[in-house]
């Protein structure tokens, strides 16, 4: 099969997945707490894992364009967690031992928890304060913990198992800048302000 092909099958599954599988009333409260956050002025930590932590950094980054006080769970620059914050949690599996551990750490701070995952009674889901459940992981890997396998060479298949989830998620989350761009009435030139001269 053509990489084409391939795109264009992704494509029906990621419209089929977001259209039948996603909850509107998890989605809606998703937003209500990310604008709470953003009136009250307190931080946002985004934190995940191999590719579900590039889609969390690529929704880190437009939350900074649209002027949240956002950081990545990780970086040498990002400041503590408080109470009356919160933490955006992505993972598929719901098990990765550097998201779950973030997110109990929150918790046990006073930080409220959101997480998008396939799985909501996984370790990362029983410590949310708002799931959003995103299908699209068949499998949880046989390894909970990204960084071992990437340490030990252990792959999973590509397009079968997170790649759903991760696609599904990106758009997700860019719908969710434009939902917010229209509550907040923060335009497109805004945003540019904000962004990168030295990229």
């Amino acid at each position: 099969m053509e990489a084409k092909e391939i795109a264009k099958y992704l494509l029906r599954k990621i419209n089929e997945n977001i259209e039948n599988n996603i909850q509107e009333n998890q989605l809606e409260e998703f937003v209500k707490m990310l604008i709470e956050t953003y009136k009250k002025k307190k931080m946002i930590g985004v934190v995940g894992a191999g590719r579900s932590g590039l889609v969390a950094k690529s929704f880190a980054m437009r939350l900074m364009h649209l002027g949240f006080n956002v950081f990545v769970i990780g970086e040498t620059i990002t400041p503590s967690l408080k109470s009356g914050d919160i933490l955006l949690a992505v993972s598929g599996s719901g098990e990765t031992t550097f998201t779950v551990s973030a997110a109990s750490v929150a918790k046990k701070i006073g930080a409220k928890v959101i997480s998008l995952t396939s799985y909501p009674n996984s370790r990362l889901g029983e410590l949310s304060d708002v799931k959003v459940v995103i299908p699209g992981r068949v499998t949880k890997a046989s390894d909970d913990d990204y960084f071992s396998r990437q340490l030990l060479g252990i792959h999973e298949p590509l397009a079968p198992l997170g790649t759903l989830f991760e696609l599904s998620v990106g758009i997700l989350l860019d719908a969710v800048v434009v939902e917010l761009m229209e509550a907040l009435n923060i335009k497109e030139k805004d945003m540019i302000e904000k962004h990168a001269t030295i990229e």
